[in-house]
């Protein structure tokens, strides 16, 4: 596997242990994540940050030993190179703005709707993405890695099942190397998502002309699907 796109560890501290396997499994089977640990105290949430140095957490505030708001200010979260996602039946704004501004990548309210925590693993995946890739960003790139409204003309809706960040993803693999065939299993590689979603996506990048498909036919099985960016000239050749 490219180094640039290598599997990316997440913790989960969590008490509930139903919940803390639902995580896993949720993003295991759908990002390009590798689950360390699940934690049910801060106690062993700090043991398994000094092991592990994830780049990644999923917090949960009430823990038995004390508040996971105390791990996102602490010395130890704060020299490792990892982005928290608060996940907390806390809704009251002091722990809101707390965490905010310790620098939590994200705030979710329990219960938690896996379709708001796949928009926040999404999001976290784009902003790895870019941060391993790009050097300098416009104003339009950096409204988009915020999530923030840019000034831009609203976009049309997109189908059912299609999510912005996920689509954009997607769309920078070609993007990046506009002459290459890509596989699809070539392309959940580089994005983290599960093959599953990564062929739907594909077909509607085919739908929308943003990229074409040739046939490759080998001596035996199946031909092959391969994806390009459309619109893309070849050199001539001599």
């Amino acid at each position: 596997m490219n180094n640039n796109y290598s599997v990316m560890d997440v913790l989960i501290v969590e008490d509930e242990s139903h919940l803390g396997l639902l995580h896993r499994e949720f993003i295991e089977q759908n990002f390009n994540l590798r689950v360390v640990g699940i934690a049910p105290t801060l106690a062993q949430a700090r043991r398994l940050l000094e092991l592990y140095r994830p780049r990644l957490v999923l917090l949960d505030n009430f823990l038995p030993d004390g508040q996971g708001i105390e791990l996102i200010n602490s010395s130890l979260l704060k020299s490792i190179d990892c982005s928290v996602i608060f996940i907390t039946a806390a809704s009251d704004m002091t722990t809101c703005s707390q965490a905010m501004r310790a620098g939590a990548f994200d705030y979710i309210i329990k219960p938690v709707s896996f379709h708001r925590l796949q928009s926040s693993l999404t999001r976290f995946m784009q902003l790895a993405q870019t941060l391993r890739n790009v050097t300098t960003l416009d104003q339009q790139s950096l409204d988009k890695l915020f999530n923030l409204p840019g000034s831009e003309q609203p976009e049309a809706p997109l189908a059912k099942g299609i999510e912005p960040n996920t689509l954009e993803l997607i769309k920078q693999v070609f993007i990046r190397q506009p002459e290459r065939n890509w596989s699809v299993d070539q392309v959940v590689e580089q994005v983290g998502i599960s093959k599953t979603t990564g062929r739907r996506y594909l077909e509607y990048c085919v739908e929308t002309a943003f990229i074409m498909v040739e046939m490759q036919y080998g001596n035996i099985g199946h031909p092959r699907r391969l994806y390009r960016k459309a619109n893309h000239t070849e050199n001539a050749a001599e």
